[in-house]
């Protein structure tokens, strides 16, 4: 037991109509970086709220021991004081205060009547060397970059003695280079004896990074393995109880004539005038997959949203629609056009998670389920029931709340959504975003089955295998402009990350 940082044994947590847990073991060896796998919903978050001190002692049953004694939390602080720290996938920081505040936000030092600003700054000082980030502490939280306020969320836990790390989806928002500076990080740390509890569907983060991986399907322990008696594959199949025989099921299709024409688009910051989109033309057809490729910032989200008319930026070139020219003022006309968007942050833009399924089900396709200009409650839940079979969507019935969801769930609302009301064109960004991997292949069965009908289809994603895993033809992006073009055959990562980089890249740097 003496080798064990934490030992979870027997934990069950039941839910009204729901066992979240059911008997889960769980133990991570001290100094190791210990992957928690499984897919939404199979119990991972619940596992940790409890560890963490979220769910209260009471509320589950089950042991949990931690550097060999037994221990049971009332409270996050509890659970904090015994070196336990959790980082979110949703960051707790205050954009608004400096990286010295929040690295002793909950921390003694700001208890005291009169503050000692010399020593928080010291002190500040002293972690952000720590954790090899050169930046002036006075420097507030909101100017920093995503990856940077992931590496002081991290120096905050380590301010509070932190023995056990949880990570939960850490790299969901970084860029390639944030996610190296992060692994070197983690392996510093444990080399410093910190033990880390690391939540990923990234699999290959997860085979680069951990030592040991626990899979849990549906509230249960499937295993614990050694990472070097596992493979993405053998991952992927204990956490979907089945073999998925290609993660990419792409399917040959005929492709038609263009149904979305992009001419010299170009669009501008309204208050600068600074050009965000630099003279982009295009062509979609009916039934392709197209995906757009690039690094953070090349602005592919920013030319979709100006397209659907989601910005007030001022706009020149030409759209076309089955070749008639179309102005597109804001999103109704897009969506009157013909053309649906699924946005990467669907919990501000894709869906009012206070809302029951149903009603966010027929959000956009109000005029499907109305009779006389008066919503017919019946034939809403028969519309919602329909999208929901079809997308196979999980939940206990149409009146559950979405924000209660699982991501993978929560996608597959905002894609009923849009294909109940029947687009020409669907314009997918980040669709499969911290989603696992069980939910991904069941989307990409859905966007196969939307092409085969003939609907135009753009992916835009930050993953390289998925772009070339599902598209027909890439597209690249830097600063604002089209840098390459790519046929399915044609398409590398290698070439696509040239393309994206301006020539910077090469095999020699992926090899590295």
């Amino acid at each position: 037991m003496g080798t064990f940082a934490l030992q979870m044994e027997g934990i069950t947590k039941v839910f009204p109509g729901v066992k979240a847990l059911d008997n889960v073991t769980f133990s991570v060896r001290k100094g190791e970086i210990h992957a928690l796998c499984g897919e939404n919903g199979a119990g991972k978050s619940t596992l940790m709220k409890i560890l963490s001190g979220v769910y209260p002692a009471g509320t589950y049953s089950g042991q949990i021991v931690i550097n060999g004694e037994d221990v049971s939390f009332k409270s996050i602080k509890e659970s904090r004081e015994s070196g336990v720290s959790i980082i979110h996938q949703e960051l707790a920081l205050v954009n608004e205060m400096t990286v010295a505040e929040n690295l002793f936000l909950s921390h003694d030092l700001m208890r005291q009547k009169v503050i000692n600003w010399n020593k928080i700054d010291a002190q500040a000082q002293k972690w952000l060397s720590h954790i090899g980030l050169s930046i002036d502490p006075h420097t507030k939280v909101g100017e920093l970059t995503v990856g940077k306020q992931q590496l002081i969320e991290i120096a905050k836990a380590l301010t509070n003695k932190t023995d056990i790390l949880i990570l939960d989806e850490p790299t969901a928002a970084l860029t390639e280079s944030d996610v190296e500076i992060l692994i070197g990080l983690l392996k510093d740390l444990k080399s410093q004896g910190v033990t880390c509890i690391y939540i990923s569907h990234k699999l290959g983060e997860v085979m680069k990074l951990a030592d040991t991986v626990t899979i849990l399907r549906d509230g249960k322990t499937i295993s614990t393995d050694s990472i070097v008696d596992m493979s993405e594959d053998k991952i992927v199949t204990k956490m979907v109880g089945r073999e998925l025989t290609e993660l990419f099921p792409y399917e040959t299709r005929e492709i038609g004539e263009p149904v979305l024409e992009v001419e010299n688009y170009s669009s501008f910051e309204a208050h600068t005038g600074k050009a965000v989109i630099k003279d982009v033309s295009f062509r979609l057809k009916k039934g392709e997959i197209l995906g757009f490729s690039g690094l953070m910032g090349a602005g592919r989200s920013e030319l979709f949203t100006g397209l659907f008319g989601g910005t007030n930026e001022k706009k020149q070139g030409k759209v076309k629609i089955d070749g008639k020219e179309v102005t597109i003022l804001k999103p109704a006309d897009a969506i009157k056009e013909g053309l649906a968007y699924v946005s990467e942050d669907r919990k501000r833009y894709g869906l009012i998670l206070g809302m029951d399924i149903a009603k966010n089900t027929t959000l956009v396709a109000l005029n499907k389920v109305m009779k006389f200009n008066i919503i017919d409650n019946a034939l809403e839940v028969k519309r919602a029931d329909e999208m929901t079979r079809k997308m196979k969507l999980k939940a206990p019935n149409l009146e559950t709340k979405v924000g209660q969801l699982s991501g993978g769930n929560q996608q597959k609302v905002v894609l009923s959504k849009w294909i109940l009301n029947n687009p020409k064109i669907l314009i997918l960004d980040e669709p499969t975003r911290g989603i696992d991997v069980g939910a991904k292949y069941e989307i990409y069965k859905i966007i196969n089955e939307l092409a085969d009908q003939g609907v135009g289809i753009v992916l835009i994603s930050s993953e390289l295998p998925e772009i070339l895993g599902m598209s027909d033809r890439v597209l690249v992006m830097t600063e604002g402009r089209i840098s390459g073009e790519f046929t399915r055959k044609e398409a590398t990562q290698e070439k696509i990350m040239a393309c994206a980089t301006g020539g910077k890249f090469s095999e020699q740097s992926i090899a590295h």
